[in-house]
């Protein structure tokens, strides 16, 4: 299969996925991703935050500012340098991101139930390199104009 042929269908299923297991209130896409990137990565700063989400500094500034006033995400100085500031995320922002998953979970185990067993079959199969796959789109550099 052609390989931009494969990205486009891979981004429709991508998308349409997304779209059906978002939540339909609380975070924003970003927000959310600012979150699990704090979880996966551990304590980054603020500079570091808007590069790897793709989003301008001030609307990286404005963002932690609400989720830290939410009790999501914590301030502390750096230790290597007193003047930068590391974010990490609270208790409160790892059990929103866990509810969070089980309510995702839980939207997508009845219509798996529906699907044959070849279809589990190979979607199981998928996911190894799926996994890989967006290990690596987390490692590239984000594109220009790459703002979600």
């Amino acid at each position: 299969m052609d390989p931009d042929e494969l990205a486009g269908d891979l981004d429709d299923a991508v998308t349409s996925l997304r779209s059906a297991t978002l939540p339909r209130s609380g975070l924003s896409l970003t927000a959310a991703a600012t979150l699990a990137r704090l979880q996966r990565s551990g304590p980054a700063r603020l500079t570091e935050l808007a590069v790897a989400e793709g989003v301008s500094q001030p609307s990286m500034t404005a963002l932690i500012a609400r989720l830290t006033d939410q009790g999501l995400v914590s301030r502390a100085a750096d230790p290597r340098d007193g003047r930068a500031v590391v974010l990490t995320l609270t208790e409160a922002g790892q059990e929103l991101l866990a509810q969070r998953r089980v309510e995702r979970t839980r939207q997508i185990t009845g219509p798996l139930a529906d699907l044959s067993p070849d279809d589990l079959r190979r979607i199981a199969e998928a996911l190894p390199a799926l996994l890989r796959l967006a290990d690596a789109l987390r490692r590239s550099p984000v594109p220009l104009g790459g703002n979600r």
